[in-house]
């Protein structure tokens, strides 16, 4: 019983070992050509990631998911329980959930 502070203590070593890394750690390619609008850093990130030197494929591909994401229509709700063909499986998946929740199927 009196050895529960080192346990809670524990935590401190891999903490600390990510601290340290943490510095050293790539930032992500997306992340600097999407979100920071780097292609140079981004550029260095793929290479560096994949291992080659003509990485524009990649970069191009990248893009080409963030323009198809950009066009993508969100629906809210109300308008997702509206679509007749995607209600049965909303209501489906709601029911279940909810019985798993209530047996207590999802702890075990």
């Amino acid at each position: 019983e009196s050895r529960w502070p080192f346990l809670f203590g524990a935590i401190i070593v891999p903490s600390l070992i990510q601290v340290v890394i943490l510095p050293f750690l790539p930032e992500s390619p997306r992340y600097l050509l999407l979100e920071k609008h780097d292609r140079s850093k981004a550029q260095k990130a793929f290479q560096r990631f994949l291992g080659k030197d003509d990485v524009s494929h990649e970069i191009e591909e990248v893009l080409a998911e963030s323009r198809v994401q950009r066009n993508t229509k969100l629906v809210s709700i109300v308008q997702l329980l509206r679509t007749r063909a995607v209600r049965w499986q909303i209501i489906t998946v709601v029911v279940t959930m909810g019985c798993y929740q209530l047996c207590g199927l999802n702890a075990v």
